[in-house]
């Protein structure tokens, strides 16, 4: 929401575009569409793509838990190949779109260990769009926007605030509720949770 935000702000027409991979639950695509709507997004799409098919991931796989203790190294929420598969439909899309940029919300600073959130990840996919596509080969040069990559979480958060983001519609939570109530306990509401007291803002999450 923070990286759109910062896209419209930049003067940006955005599509917003989410996925129903298999994950623990939805609620986070009802939060993203009903945000995009707020922002003014001129289409947002919601695609399927049941990633519980090859499982390896917590938020994929019921066998495996969510942990609610950090541990060091790529964690068990690691959902394999996720971002790859994500941005490569973005930039199907964004190639029928004819548009230029894709923006995405990655972040490198309080990442949970995820190697598709890293800088090195989002040059490779880059250089790969612009040699993959029509529109590449021939002459539009495509980027790929991770405008938090470098930022705290406090620091996106008080971006957010600046550009007026409701971060109380917002869901970061790996296993929310139906009601899209946080958990408080995993590795995702830890890292918000420490971000808004960094910012020194009141925390807005709706926990369980």
């Amino acid at each position: 929401m923070t990286a759109l935000a910062l896209a419209k702000e930049q003067g940006f027409e955005c599509y917003t575009l989410s996925f129903n991979y298999g994950q623990r639950h939805d609620a986070e695509l009802i939060a993203a569409e009903k945000l995009s709507q707020q922002v003014g997004a001129i289409e947002h799409k919601v695609i399927n793509i049941d990633l519980r098919a090859i499982g390896g991931s917590a938020l994929t796989d019921s066998n495996i838990d969510v942990p609610e203790e950090h541990h060091e190294g790529i964690p068990v929420t690691y959902v394999p190949a996720r971002n790859t598969v994500f941005l490569s439909i973005a930039l199907g899309w964004a190639e029928v779109l004819s548009a230029h940029s894709i923006y995405i919300g990655v972040n490198a600073v309080d990442y949970s260990g995820y190697p598709d959130c890293r800088p090195e990840f989002i040059t490779a996919f880059e250089q790969l769009a612009n040699v993959a596509t029509k529109a590449g080969v021939e002459g539009q040069k495509l980027t790929i926007q991770s405008p938090l990559m470098k930022m705290s979480k406090a620091d996106i958060i008080q971006q957010g605030m600046r550009l007026g983001v409701d971060y109380s519609q917002t869901i970061s939570c790996y296993q929310a509720d139906s009601a899209g109530q946080a958990c408080g306990k995993c590795d995702s509401c830890h890292f918000r949770r420490e971000g808004f007291k960094q910012a020194g803002i009141s925390d807005p999450t709706r926990y369980q």
